[in-house]
């Protein structure tokens, strides 16, 4: 299927104002008390969900806006895969919430802000991603540890196993 340039115009267009109320839901989410990023997730050019930062509020950690919108989608959509969705996000994910938005098969990313501007305001998403890119495990702020057992598959062959399993 081939694109024109009037369809890319079109597209372009709706992510701008995607993005413009991705940026009003972190602006309205730091002035109240939240973290200062938003996110929608839109399908077949509609709004399926939004989210802000709840990190505070929530008092969880996994609680940001990224992960919120997702959760969200997932749910309006009775799925828990976003195929055919677009992530809109008013800061460019943390490690964790662009593996989510892995996990959850978004087909596009959009964001405005990146990790060099949150580390400005002082988020350490960017910390996180050199901590992934250049360091080694040893030298990590926890420590990871394979701890080897004779039944370690167990879960894995009874999932196998199951006829009746749904794939992911």
């Amino acid at each position: 299927m081939t694109t024109t340039h009037a369809q890319e115009d079109g597209v372009h267009a709706l992510e701008r104002a995607w993005m413009e109320q991705a940026i009003a839901l972190a602006t309205d989410s730091g002035g109240s008390g939240g973290g200062p990023f938003g996110a929608l997730i839109a399908k077949d050019g509609q709004v399926v969900a939004t989210g802000h930062n709840q990190v505070t509020a929530a008092l969880d950690p996994s609680a940001h806006a990224e992960v919120s919108a997702i959760r969200a989608a997932c749910k309006e959509l009775n799925t828990f895969s976003l195929a055919g969705c677009v992530l809109v996000t008013s800061c460019e994910p943390c490690p964790m919430c662009l593996s989510t938005a892995l996990w959850a098969r978004v087909d596009r990313l959009v964001y405005a802000a990146d990790r060099h501007d949150a580390a400005v305001a002082g988020f350490d998403d960017r910390a996180f991603y050199d901590l992934f890119d250049k360091r080694p495990q040893a030298d990590w702020p926890l420590e990871v540890a394979h701890l080897d057992v004779p039944d370690r598959t167990r879960p894995f062959d009874t999932w196998v196993a199951k006829g009746d399993r749904v794939e992911y």
